[in-house]
């Protein structure tokens, strides 16, 4: 696989979203940040700022989103357009490799939990790198099973997760693109 013919689609915030990134970047690979007006974004580079018809392109219920993550959130426009950001993120991935904690009941933690399910909701290869278990794990249709260390098989690739990014984390992010890719 080529570098050059390499996507990240990510959401441009702080902790793992800008160290995909900014690892994007020293390896000379294209990034699609989406993201929307107002946003406190951590990354500069290939932001795409969605417009209000496109953010209600990627629009879920927030009632669906809840039962799919077994919890509650804000009702708020605020956190509505992030979802929406996220559902852009995943769709135009054609796999998705997240950084963050899969909790007991199967679900992964927080927003980066929402991009698992919609991965999982549009059937794409979806890795996590727990950073409390200091591994990665795959979705295997019932569940998160422990995964060799990936390497990226698609160009089109989405990287997301915690914006409580460790030294663990930030390492499986540098990992992932050193497996795939070589060296910088």
């Amino acid at each position: 696989m080529r570098r050059e013919d390499c996507v990240l689609y990510s959401g441009a915030a702080n902790g793992a979203e800008a160290e995909f990134g900014a690892t994007a970047e020293r390896y000379g690979i294209a990034e699609v940040n989406f993201t929307f007006e107002g946003h406190n974004d951590a990354r500069s580079r290939g932001i795409r700022v969605l417009t209000n018809a496109e953010l209600r392109h990627g629009d879920v219920s927030l009632a669906y989103v809840e039962r799919l993550m077994h919890r509650t959130y804000p009702h708020t426009p605020l956190f509505r357009k992030v979802l929406q950001t996220i559902w852009h993120q995943v769709n135009a991935g054609r796999e998705v490799f997240l950084v963050g904690r899969i909790k007991a009941d199967d679900t992964v933690e927080g927003g980066t939990g929402v991009s698992a399910e919609y991965a999982k909701f549009f059937n794409k290869p979806c890795y996590v790198f727990d950073q409390d278990r200091d591994a990665w794990f795959r979705w295997a249709d019932e569940g998160w099973e422990p995964a060799p260390e990936p390497v990226i098989r698609e160009c089109h690739f989405t990287g997301t997760g915690t914006r409580f990014l460790r030294d663990n984390g930030r390492e499986a992010i540098h990992g992932l693109f050193r497996r795939t890719f070589g060296p910088p």
